[in-house]
């Protein structure tokens, strides 16, 4: 059984790390309005259960945490693999599977990371979208 003591000081580390590292969920139409916003989209298709999403969240939550510029700039966006990996955005990118990082400004696809977990590689997709939404 939790103690009060330990969910408070759970929910305090959550709290701490605040909405900086939050993402938003995607609901269909989220894309459309934030591109057409004129936004740079970093667009995150992942699952619960999938450990190579985990690992690049992590990844992810660290660029994020050394870099606030990120968060102030790119519109992040997690779409749930389970329920809308068979949707019109995902065919319409033609996302070949879960853990598929893609940057999005405008009408053009700016990059991608299909499975990829390495700090240097999506530290340099995440500068191309800060890049972009900063130009």
């Amino acid at each position: 059984m939790m103690k009060r003591r330990d969910f408070l000081a759970g929910s305090a580390a959550v709290l701490a790390a605040g909405p900086a590292l939050a993402a938003t969920a995607y609901t269909p139409g989220l894309v459309t309005e934030e591109l057409q916003a004129g936004k740079t989209v970093f667009l995150d298709f992942k699952a619960s259960w999938c450990t190579t999403c985990a690992a690049q969240e992590r990844v992810l939550n660290a660029l994020k945490a050394e870099n606030p510029a990120y968060e102030q700039a790119i519109s992040f966006i997690e779409v749930d693999w389970d329920t809308y990996g068979n949707s019109e955005l995902a065919r319409s990118l033609n996302i070949p599977r879960r853990s598929t990082l893609v940057v999005l400004k405008g009408d053009r696809e700016l990059g991608r990371i299909v499975a990829g977990t390495g700090r240097d590689q999506i530290k340099a997709l995440m500068d191309t979208a800060l890049q972009a939404a900063t130009a």
